[in-house]
This record gives structure tokens, sequence and C-alpha cells, in this order.
């Protein structure tokens, strides 16, 4: 997968540090009313990354998948902002993440969201950083494409 918009970018991430490191950055640089859609088939990382984002906030527990629950929410004082942690994976039909509640969620929250496809996505919102992660070699690639409210705040490693 090539990097297609013009701000995108290309990272290769091939280890867990370099995936704690994009992390890093990602969290350095997100607000409330930001979403890090994170997509990629099975294995490509999406937890982990979500895992990275939410202990550079400050998170210090055990960071459970929300496959689950789809919705894991994360507030100060453990995290620098409100934070919902969801995983779409579960969903078959978009309407569903309505009846989730998502948008009380949301509010004045930032999101990270596996599988957001699921969701209808979130592509569309200016507040939107899409990471496609991929397997390359024995490690990952990530492909970030921001919306225009990440626009001077792009990720870099």
């Amino acid at each position: 997968m090539k990097p297609e918009a013009p701000d995108a970018a290309a990272f290769d991430l091939p280890d867990l540090h370099a995936m704690d490191v994009l992390g890093a950055a990602i969290a350095r640089n997100l607000r409330a009313g930001d979403v890090v859609a994170l997509s990629g088939g099975l294995g490509t990382g999406k937890t982990t990354l979500a895992r990275a984002i939410i202990a550079a906030l400050g998170y210090t527990g055990d960071v459970p998948s929300p496959s689950f629950p789809i919705i894991e929410p994360y507030d100060p004082p453990e995290v620098r902002l409100p934070l919902v942690h969801a995983d779409f994976y579960r969903l078959s039909d978009p309407r569903e993440a309505d009846e989730l509640g998502l948008d009380d969620y949301r509010q004045d929250a930032a999101m990270i969201a596996e599988w957001p496809d699921h969701a209808g996505g979130f592509a569309h919102e200016p507040g939107c950083l899409s990471i496609a992660l991929e397997i390359a070699d024995e490690g990952r690639r990530a492909i970030v494409e921001p919306g225009a409210n990440w626009l001077g705040r792009m990720p870099c490693l």
C-alpha cells in the first residue's frame, strides 16, 4: 500500500519500540474531538498501536482490547485527556454504533477506533487521523492520512 493523499506519510515499524514511538508521536498531538482510525487485517497491530497511544497519554494500567465491550473509556487523571478506545469489529451494521451511544462517549473526548469501517468510517471528519496498518517483512508498515485538523500536527518519527 502506498500513500495516495498528498499529505499521507508511510512509516516502517520494524518492532514494538517503533510502534511505541509512533504511538507517543500521535499522543503528543492528540486533542479532544480527534479520531485515530486504525484499519488493517487481523494481527496487523491495531490494538498494539492503540495501547502505545494510551500509555503515552499517561495510562499505566493494563489496556484490555475492547473487542467484547466494544467501547472502553479512559478519563483524567489516568490520561491527559478523556479518551474512548473502541473496537468495532463485532458490528455488522454501522447503525449499531449509534445504538451504543457513541456520540455520548465522544463528547469532549478523543477516540481511537479499531475497524472504523464497521462503524461507518470517520475519514470524512476533519479531526480524523486514518492509519492503515499492514504486515511488512518482520514488522509492520503504517500509512497515515491526516484530516484537515491534523495538518500541521502530523506525527513524525
